[in-house]
């Protein structure tokens, strides 16, 4: 998916050197964390705890301020982040040939080496220009044609594994330019290696978790954990692992011609020394396939977890809580991708609150589902509905307080 940069007032009309906006170890340039629906408070509340100034919030997108350190920072530490942009350049655009003479204006050899590669993911919206394909084909035809007039020389474009990625955004012709500090998508930790027939994106599981307020001690449970996403998600934050660790030497920021070797291994070291030690902590999984369960162990193995994530196969009605008090947390089949009959999509749906309500009395449980008919068969009064998207569906985060007893006496009693 390609994602749109929210439009930024830059000071200057065409251009800001790279080296103007962070090339000094302490100067504070704007950036931009983008995220999913549903998730810019988390993303806003992670990058503060960064240190992270002037935070501002939009659609699928945080704004900020930051150095190169914390930029660094942003792509290593933030769970809910898909990519980190530094926007660059912003001008208005006429036509095309106002966009080929303003695009050839900036200086491109201040982001671009003329033996690396490149690709440019564009986003239009509301614009005389109505193909994002044609942008992005115009801007690297400016791009390249500058390198070959000033060296005889251009650099290569590659749409799969580039040097350096751009974002070009155009709102209303209004065009911003920015460069992706994170590469591939941060979402791809790494440490996925086998999924499920429907797995979840490693920033919404993240996501998920940090919206139900796990304390991150008592129990965390998922009874259908399919491929164990939302499981090592649970055991990164509990014992505080950075996500960007499993990446480490794979950020676009390491291909800019300003990268800081020495900030970067600062970053790092202090993220490795950030982690916690092993816990008296019930991170628990099961899931009635075996094939499934087969790739949670192989991904908790590749994510070095081993030791903090328990699974099992079983089938989500024997499943129970551990202790008094905890966190459940499923994401069920919908039933649209897998095409599931309605009848039995409803039957799960009522199984998963009947076996909340049996075995998981004093729990906080948590349903992700995009079938909200379905979910009305768990039989169970939500206390929170968070929309969010899976893909393309839209979804529901439910939370279930599930008392000991009476609500009434879960009440008197605390």
């Amino acid at each position: 998916m390609l994602w749109a940069i929210p439009e930024i007032k830059l000071s200057l009309e065409l251009e800001i050197s790279l080296q103007s906006l962070y090339g000094m170890k302490n100067k504070f340039f704007d950036i931009i964390a983008t995220t999913q629906f549903g998730l810019e408070e988390v993303l806003a509340t992670e990058l503060k705890e960064l240190g992270a100034e002037n935070i501002k919030i939009s659609t699928r997108a945080v704004e900020f301020t930051g150095d190169k350190r914390l930029l660094y920072a942003a792509n290593i530490w933030c769970r809910t982040a898909i990519r980190v942009l530094v926007p660059f350049a912003s001008f208005y655009v006429r036509d095309e040939e106002d966009l080929y003479r303003k695009v050839s204006r900036i200086q491109w050899q201040d982001y671009l080496a003329v033996d690396q590669s490149f690709a440019i993911n564009a986003v239009v919206s509301k614009s005389t220009f109505q193909h994002s394909l044609f942008l992005s084909q115009l801007t690297k035809d400016a791009i390249v044609d500058q390198f070959r007039h000033k060296t005889g020389r251009r650099p290569d474009v590659n749409v799969t594994q580039p040097d350096v990625r751009l974002n070009l955004h155009m709102h209303e012709n209004q065009l911003t330019l920015a460069l992706d500090a994170s590469g591939d998508s941060l979402h791809r930790r790494g440490y996925r290696q086998q999924t499920n027939v429907a797995p979840l994106n490693e920033v919404l599981a993240a996501g998920l978790i940090l919206l139900s307020n796990w304390d991150r001690k008592s129990p965390f449970i998922d009874p259908m954990c399919g491929s164990g996403t939302l499981l090592i998600e649970a055991a990164m934050l509990a014992y505080n692992i950075a996500p960007g660790l499993y990446r480490q030497n794979n950020f676009g920021f390491t291909h800019w011609p300003d990268f800081d070797q020495n900030i970067y291994e600062q970053v790092i070291t202090e993220a490795q020394a950030k982690r916690l030690p092993e816990a008296d902590l019930e991170i628990i999984g099961s899931d009635i396939d075996r094939d499934y369960i087969d790739a949670a162990r192989a991904n908790i193995t590749q994510a070095q977890l081993e030791d903090e994530i328990r699974v099992r196969v079983r089938d989500m009605r024997e499943a129970k809580g551990v202790g008094e008090t905890g966190v459940v947390m499923l994401n069920p089949p919908y039933g649209e991708r897998l095409g599931v009959e309605e009848k039995s999509i409803n039957d799960l749906y009522k199984a998963i609150g009947d076996t909340l309500k049996t075995n998981f009395s004093g729990y906080d449980a948590f349903v992700f589902t995009g079938n909200l008919e379905a979910a009305k068969h768990i039989g169970l009064r939500s206390s929170r509905r968070i929309p969010l998207y899976n893909g393309p569906i839209e979804c529901r985060l439910l939370k279930f307080e599930l008392y000991r007893g009476s609500k009434k006496q879960a009440s008197v009693s605390s």
